[in-house]
C-alpha cells in the first residue's frame, strides 16, 4: 500500500495500514518533553534489547538510559549523530498510508483516494479533500488523516543487529517518497543509504523566523556495490 495524494492534486507532485513491527529498535527525530514534543537534531534510538542498546550506544557515541516506561522500546540511547548511514531492501523497504487517530482509536485509514479499513468500506472513496493545502489544513484541524510513514532498515556499521523502524508523520516526508521509491527501484537490490536529520531555516515574506527538522532520506548505491568498495 502506498499514498495517493497526488492522483487528486498533481500540481502539488514536488519536481525533480498498521504496519507490522519485527524490529530491534526506533528511530526518533524527537521527543516528549513535560508532555510537551521537542524535535531533535540528532537520532534518538529505542529498543527493548540491552544488547541492541550497548551496541548503538557505542556506534554512535551515547549512553543507554532505562527510561522505566511502560513501552517494550524503554532502553534509549540520544546518538550524536545527525546521519546515518542504513540498508534499505528495496522499495518495500517504505510502507505509508494516512490515518487519523481519536483518542487512541484508528477513527480513517485511507490512501488518501480509498479507504484502507475497515473491511466493511476498504476499496471505497475516503472522502479527503483533493488538493493538498486542504487535505493538510483538515489534519492541522484533525478533521482528516495525517501521512503514516514506516521506514526499515538495517544498519550499514552493524547489519547483524536486525532491522529497526523510523516512523514518521511528516509531510515534507510524504511529499518526497515517490522519488525514494524510485531510486530505490532503479537499484533493484538492497541499497546503501543515508538516513538523515536535516535543519530547515527560512524567513516568511512577513519577516517571521521560521525552522524545524525534517528527516530525508538519501540512496546511495546498491549494497554489494558498496561493501565491495574498501570504505563506503
Amino acid at each position: 500500500m502506498a499514498i495517493r495524494i497526488f492522483e487528486t492534486d498533481p500540481d502539488a507532485l514536488p519536481k525533480g495500514s498498521l504496519y507490522a513491527d519485527d524490529s530491534v529498535g526506533r528511530f526518533h527525530s524527537g521527543r516528549q518533553v513535560d508532555g510537551v514534543p521537542e524535535a531533535l537534531s540528532e537520532w534518538r534510538i529505542t529498543t527493548g534489547d540491552p544488547e541492541v542498546a550497548s551496541a548503538v550506544a557505542q556506534l554512535f557515541k551515547g549512553s543507554v538510559v532505562d527510561t522505566e516506561s511502560p513501552n517494550e522500546n524503554h532502553l534509549e540511547v540520544q546518538t550524536d549523530r545527525a546521519k546515518v548511514l542504513v540498508i534499505l531492501d528495496g522499495p518495500d523497504a517504505i510502507a505509508s498510508d494516512m490515518k487519523l487517530w481519536n483518542t487512541g482509536m484508528l477513527v480513517h485509514h485511507c490512501d488518501g483516494v480509498e479507504h484502507l479499513s475497515p473491511d466493511d468500506v476498504a476499496g471505497r472513496p475516503c472522502g479527503c479533500p483533493p488538493l493538498m493545502e486542504d487535505r493538510k489544513a483538515a489534519a492541522k484541524r484533525r478533521m482528516g488523516p495525517g501521512p503514516s510513514i514506516s521506514v526499515s532498515f538495517a544498519l550499514a556499521d552493524d547489519p547483524d543487529l536486525g532491522k529497526f523502524r523510523f516512523q514518521s508523520g511528516s509531510w515534507k516526508l510524504a511529499e518526497v517518497l515517490h522519488e525514494y521509491e524510485n531510486a530505490l527501484t532503479r537499484v533493484g537490490a538492497p541499497a546503501l543509504a543515508e538516513l538523515s536529520l536535516e535543519l530547515v531555516e527560512y524567513t516568511t515574506k512577513k519577516g517571521r523566523d521560521v525552522s524545524y527538522v525534517k528527516p530525508v532520506i538519501k540512496v546511495l548505491k546498491a549494497w554489494n556495490d558498496a561493501i565491495a568498495e574498501p570504505k563506503y
